[in-house]
């Protein structure tokens, strides 16, 4: 039986690419179809399907068929608070080191007058 830190790491990689955690924003709040993702992403059909596939392996979305179209979600709502909680701690990060460089400048202009 795999450890679940194998398991965690192994859902981590596939948070691991831009264009997937995009998929991901997109369907935080409903459901699309292909089209309206590649739309949306900008990808090709092809490459579409791999980061659906992808997604879909790890139980990340689900996947419904309607005539032709297929429609993905997201498999589990806390998908999205992990990815939110994510972002806000790199936002927290980015002011952090915004804060430090501007105390650096201040610092530097200090030591020229």
């Amino acid at each position: 039986m795999e450890s679940i830190l194998k398991l965690q790491a192994d859902i981590c990689k596939i948070f691991a690419n831009d264009k997937r955690l995009e998929i991901i924003n997109l369907l935080k709040d409903r459901e699309m179809s292909n089209s309206e993702l590649m739309k949306k992403t900008g990808l090709a059909k092809v490459n579409i399907s791999q980061h659906m596939n992808v997604l879909k392996s790890k139980g990340v979305i689900l996947a419904r068929r309607e005539g032709v179209q297929l429609y993905y979600r997201i498999a589990n709502p806390k998908i999205i608070q992990a990815c939110n909680l994510m972002r806000e701690v790199l936002v927290e990060q980015l002011m952090e080191k915004e804060k430090m460089a501007s105390r650096l400048v201040k610092a530097s202009s200090k030591l020229k007058a």
